[in-house]
Parts: structure tokens; C-alpha cells; sequence
């Protein structure tokens, strides 16, 4: 599809679900992408840890996308560039801070010099793309710059929030002031595009000033050493464990190489310029325990994150009963067994553990319903369109939206083609979206035949089969081996009825070679059928001798 004398919206990722945020606007004849992010695998991607947007439809239209443009720099933001960018060929637009981690990001991936960044401003800086016009909002979040976008089009102005709340009492950045965003709303919004994720929630977000207040106290009590774990984007987070280090008199200490970038990043563009200097792991180890605060990651319980190999003993900083690790995150859902799996493990060492469910140690960087409220009162836009949720968020905040006297809702999801105007909102079709994963140095269709094929053999078990016949095709020996079949200590007697059965199948399955070899698949697979009540795959290999 082309866009006409029209306003249209296409999300490609981010809309039923949270993570993996693109959304795309046509007019014109033009497109224009805005974030481009990842989400992270569940268990039901063996082996694999990141997924990406299919962009298709984009893909297929790329002569007529004019840029990418990133609102903040959370990897369900910027992730997907490294990966997918320089198959579009356009440019991408951030503000210094963002454009510093993406450019990190795409050195790593060594595609730098095939992508072009634009550094935009991070006070309201403006540019035009074709027929839209940009402009940067700062707002509130757990990571420098996070803006939302006045997108200006011949068919009117959207709002589009990206990620964000309201703090009275933020610690780095500017937010837009109240005044500012009735000022925007004065000049009349066709549509705000806005960030779900906390719609249910009855209270406001609140101010990272209040968990320093709240770290103080529980640090301050503490004899041994404190490891704290947090998002390393949130560099906010960080602000304040530097302040905390220095009210509770203890040196601090990073373990993470995503924290190390963040803190580069950060302090290249201005950002975490009074942070402490962090001592390395031997000096953090020497120092009596309660002098030591440690950073690291690993709160949502990644295996390869240092909380995870400080709780298995796999790394250079040890903790001993009767020390502390504070979870100064919100545990994201999906990652209950994985976090579980390590606080257990730092149980067993007799290791104190604070969540948020325990004292104040973590606000969000999304919007509660207070702060939503605000929103409406503020930008007054004629439309909303929720973003960033999955289906049960976007359709209660188009209905609080609604019941807060926003004349128009729409609820789609990723693929669902809109046009905002004129006459909107309509949905106009349905396009694909869908998803890829990266799979070692491999990008993937996410339920392809590989992926597919991994999750029988991880639900099932594998077997190999090889029958060996000679010239005339009598059978002269077979052997079977097996990987994640059930049967333990009787895997010899299995295995002895296992070639037999297959040797009973080529002995009758006759001179066609692809029947032959199916013969003994089915003749296989009913052995392990019979001893296990598994279908494992079987993969049979004939030899001519």
C-alpha cells in the first residue's frame, strides 16, 4: 500500500505486546519509521536470545521510507538497528545521548559506515522529512532523553509519546513543563500515540528522588556489602546509587559491560559527570564489606549477567552470608522462573534479598493512571491510539480515555493498516508483521522450519538411524543413537529393539530408496512410541556396502 492525500499508521511491533516498538506513518507517498526495537526470547525459542520486527512491508517500500527516527535508547527502541538498518538504507535521527548508544551498537555489529546518524538536538530540536515535521518533546524517564514527537503532517499533528512519566524531581534531563504541553495541546492534536504499559496501575509512577530516599535507608542499615542490581539503561538509577554510595560512605563498584557503556555513553554527552569513579573488582574485594556498594546487572535473571554468575560463583566479586542484594527493578513478567532461579541460588548462601515488594527501592519510567489523566487534560487530542502494551493495556486505556472525554478511540495491533485522517480513524487491512529471531550470527523466521524443528527435538527427543545393506539389499548391520529420549538405564535394551525394528523394515520395505528410509522412520519412531509414549524425530541414514 501507498499513502495518499492521507494520514496512515502501520505498527510493525509493540502493539499487543511489550517490547520490540515500531510504528510507521505514510503520507503522501512517503513513509516514515519511528523506533525500531527488540524484545527478548522466552523459552519457547530454544536457544535464542533476541527477536526482531519483520519489516516486510517496509522492506518492500524502502524507496519510499525517508528515515528512522528514535525516541529514546531502550533496546526495545533502538535494538533491532544493529540487525536491520542498513537492509532499509535510510537514515536514522536521535538526540546526542541515544545516538551515542546507537552508535556503539552498530560499531559493534561493524555496520557504521553503511548507516547515516543524525545527532538532533536534545531541546526541542526540529527537522523535516518529507512531508512530516519533527520535533523533540522532552519528557520524564528512566533514561536520558526520552522524548515523545510532535509529528506535523498536512493532516494534522500527532503526539507520539514514546516512553515516558511525569517527576517532579527528576535527576537528569529537563522534562517539558505542564505549560509546555498545554501549549501543544493549544495548537490542536489530531491523535496521541501513547505509551500503555502502566494503564492499570491506580497510582502516579513517582520521583527517583524518593528511591534514594528509599536506598538511603536500606543500605544504611546494612553490614556487609550491597550489590544492587538495575536496568543498565536506566541511567537515572545509576544517578542516584552514586549519590547513595556517598550518603551511606561506601565506594562503588560496576559489574556489567552493559553499565560500562551506559556510564561511557552517559558522561561522553554531559550525563553521570559526578558520578563516583568506580573501583575495580580486586579493590571492591580488599575493602572491609561495609565499605563496598556494587552495581550490576543481572536483575531479571539472565544467566550470563553478573548477579547470575556472582550467585554461581562464576565471577571475580564474591558475597558471603549475612550480605545484601537489593533488586532496585520491576520484575518483568515472563521472568519469574529465571529470577527465581537466582534469588534461590543466593538463599542457599544465606545471602538477605529486598524487593520492591519490601521497601522503595524502584519507581517506573511508565505512566500510571494519574499521570495519563494529566495527559489527556494537557495535549487534548481528538483521537487515541494506544502503543507499547499488549491487547489488555491498549484497551483500557482507550476506554479511561474515552471515559476522560477523548471523543475518539482506536485499539489495533501490529499489522493493522490506519488512516488517521481524513475520516479516521479507519482500519483500511490487515499487512504482515510478524517476527525474526537472531540465532547466533543467523537471522531467522521465528516459526520457521528451524525454530520449528528445535522445539521437537526439545519437547521430544532426536534419534539416528543408520542400516547399513549390501549390493543385493540384505541387511548387514544398523545402529542407533539417541539424544533426549526417556529411557535411562534401559537405553542398551532400547537401543538392541530399536536396530532390530529397523533392520525388520528394510528387510521389507523393498528397493525404493525414499520408502525404504521412511519404513524404518515409522518402524523407529513406534519403538520409541511403545517404550516412552514420545515421538521423537528420527533421522534414518541407508548405506550401501
Amino acid at each position: 500500500m501507498t499513502p495518499k492525500k492521507e494520514l496512515l499508521f502501520l505498527a510493525l511491533g509493540g502493539s499487543g505486546e511489550i517490547g520490540m516498538n515500531v510504528n510507521l506513518y505514510g503520507c503522501e507517498g512517503k513513509w516514515v519509521m519511528v523506533d525500531c526495537g527488540i524484545t527478548f526470547a522466552d523459552p519457547a525459542y530454544p536457544g535464542v536470545d533476541l527477536i526482531l520486527p519483520d519489516l516486510s512491508f517496509i522492506e518492500e517500500r524502502a524507496d519510499d521510507l525517508l528515515g528512522i527516527v528514535l525516541t529514546h535508547g531502550h533496546e526495545d527502541h533502538i535494538g533491532a538497528l544493529p540487525y536491520l538498518a542498513a537492509d532499509l538504507g535510510v537514515p536514522l535521527y536521535a538526540t546526542p545521548f541515544t545516538a551515542g548508544l546507537i552508535r556503539g551498537k552498530l560499531d559493534e555489529e561493524g555496520v557504521s559506515d553503511q548507516i547515516k546518524l543524525h545527532v538532533i538536538d536534545r531541546e526541542h530540536g526540529q527537522f523535516h522529512l518529507g512531508p512530516f515535521g519533527f520535533e523533540y518533546v522532552p519528557l520524564a524517564h528512566s533514561i536520558p532523553e526520552g522524548n515523545a514527537l510532535i509529528i506535523e503532517t498536512p493532516y494534522g499533528r500527532v503526539f507520539h509519546t514514546g516512553d515516558w512519566k511525569l517527576d517532579e524531581e527528576p535527576l537528569l534531563g529537563t522534562p517539558s513543563t505542564a505549560a509546555e504541553l498545554e501549549e501543544i495541546g493549544d495548537k490542536g492534536v489530531l491523535a496521541l500515540v501513547c505509551d500503555s504499559t502502566n494503564v492499570f496501575n491506580e497510582e502516579a509512577s513517582g520521583s527517583e528522588a524518593a528511591v534514594r530516599e528509599g536506598l538511603d535507608g536500606v543500605i544504611a542499615e546494612a553490614t556487609g556489602r550491597v550489590l544492587v542490581t538495575t536496568f543498565a539503561s536506566n541511567a537515572a538509577r545509576l544517578q542516584t546509587l552514586g549519590q547513595v554510595a556517598r550518603d551511606t560512605g561506601r565506594q562503588i563498584c560496576v559489574a556489567g559491560r552493559s553499565l560500562d557503556r551506559i556510564l561511557k555513553v552517559a558522561r561522553s554527552v554531559g550525563y553521570l559527570r559526578d558520578f563516583p569513579e568506580p573501583i575495580d573488582f580486586d579493590a571492591a574485594m580488599a575493602l572491609p564489606p561495609r565499605e563496598v556498594l556494587i552495581v550490576a546487572t543481572g536483575g531479571q535473571g539472565e544467566a550470563r549477567a553478573a548477579l547470575g554468575r556472582i550467585a554461581f560463583d562464576q565471577h571475580p566479586i564474591k558475597l558471603d552470608a549475612g550480605d545484601l542484594v537489593v533488586f532496585s527493578s520491576k520484575q518483568i513478567p515472563g521472568n519469574e522462573i529465571a529470577i527465581g532461579r537466582i534469588q534461590n541460588a543466593l538463599a542457599a548462601k544465606n545471602i538477605r534479598m529486598i524487593t520492591d515488594r519490601q521497601a522503595h527501592v524502584h519507581v517506573s519510567g511508565h505512566p500510571g493512571r494519574p499521570e495519563l489523566a494529566l495527559m489527556y487534560k494537557w495535549i487534548r487530542p481528538e483521537i487515541i491510539l494506544p502503543v507499547h502494551g499488549e491487547r489488555r493495556h491498549m484497551a483500557e486505556q482507550a476506554r479511561f480515555a474515552e471515559s476522560l472525554g477523548v471523543p475518539r478511540s482506536v485499539v489495533q495491533e501490529n499489522g493493522t493498516m490506519l488512516r488517521l485522517a481524513p475520516n479516521g480513524p479507519a482500519v483500511l487491512g490487515q499487512e504482515r508483521a510478524g517476527r525474526l529471531i537472531v540465532d547466533g550470527d543467523v537471522i531467522l523466521p521465528a516459526d520457521g522450519s528451524t525454530i520449528n524443528e528445535r522445539r521437537r527435538i526439545a519437547a521430544f527427543g532426536q534419534m539416528s538411524v543408520a542400516v547399513a545393506l549390501d549390493a543385493s539389499g540384505r541387511v548387514k548391520d544398523s545402529a542407533v543413537r539417541l539424544q533426549g529420549v526417556p529411557v535411562e538405564e534401559d537405553k542398551d535394551d532400547f537401543v538392541a529393539e530399536a536396530c532390530d525394528a529397523a533392520e525388520d523394515a528394510a528387510r521389507k520395505g523393498g528397493k525404493d530408496e525414499d520408502k525404504l528410509r521412511e519404513a524404518i522412520r515409522l518402524a523407529v519412531r513406534r519403538k520409541a512410541v511403545e517404550w516412552t509414549g514420545k515421538k521423537p524425530v528420527v533421522d534414518v541414514m541407508i548405506l550401501r556396502v
